[in-house]
């Protein structure tokens, strides 16, 4: 199969850059995810739907919108009352969750080729992305696993913290190099390293 090219390309320029005399307080990669999925539970089947995700993933969510799960491979977080992403460095995501989610439980839509996963870590990260979101990004209010919906200036992301200082942002593969360029930025200050 033939790897899909990255909307970064042009961008992305491996190296420290910025104000990084002082050290490097953030890293900044694109993970390649082979499967992102967004799944919907229809009203009452939210139980059912999570029950698919496990059987699917090995992931066990908890209750609530916003909660989620990472264990380096795959990732799910949920972003609204019934809807998760789930993503996994494997392909074939989508068509498992076809046979695992049927249509009387929600719907099931393969985004792999449609966004662009940013990793933003370093001690800096939650001040950096602070300048772009209004969001509490403190672990105690969004802690390892939750996920975000929210936008940047019409840029639609979903943010998944994948660490004490690790985030994962999913956007539109048509906007990833303007924000990407926009995080490169923002991240000047404080010096970054891009791998």
């Amino acid at each position: 199969m033939v790897e899909r090219q990255s909307p970064l390309e042009p961008e992305l320029h491996i190296g420290s850059h910025g104000n990084f005399e002082h050290g490097i307080e953030i890293l900044l990669t694109e993970t390649r995810p082979g499967s992102i999925v967004q799944l919907a539970a229809w009203p009452g089947e939210e139980k059912n739907l999570m029950t698919a995700i496990r059987t699917v993933t090995g992931l066990a969510l908890p209750d609530g919108a916003g909660g989620g799960l990472s264990d380096g491979v795959k990732s799910v977080f949920g972003f609204a009352p019934g809807k998760f992403t789930v993503a996994d460095d494997a392909e074939g995501l989508a068509a498992a969750f076809a046979e695992a989610v049927t249509p009387a439980i929600g719907t099931v839509t393969d985004l792999s080729h449609g966004r662009t996963v940013i990793r933003i870590a370093g001690p800096k990260a939650e001040w950096v992305l602070a300048k772009f979101f209004a969001i509490d990004f403190a672990l105690t209010a969004f802690p390892v696993g939750a996920g975000r919906s929210t936008a940047h200036h019409d840029v639609f992301a979903q943010i998944q913290r994948t660490g004490a200082d690790q985030f994962d942002i999913y956007v539109f593969r048509s906007f990833a190099r303007s924000f990407w360029k926009a995080l490169c930025h923002a991240s000047e200050e404080v010096g970054y390293e891009v791998q």
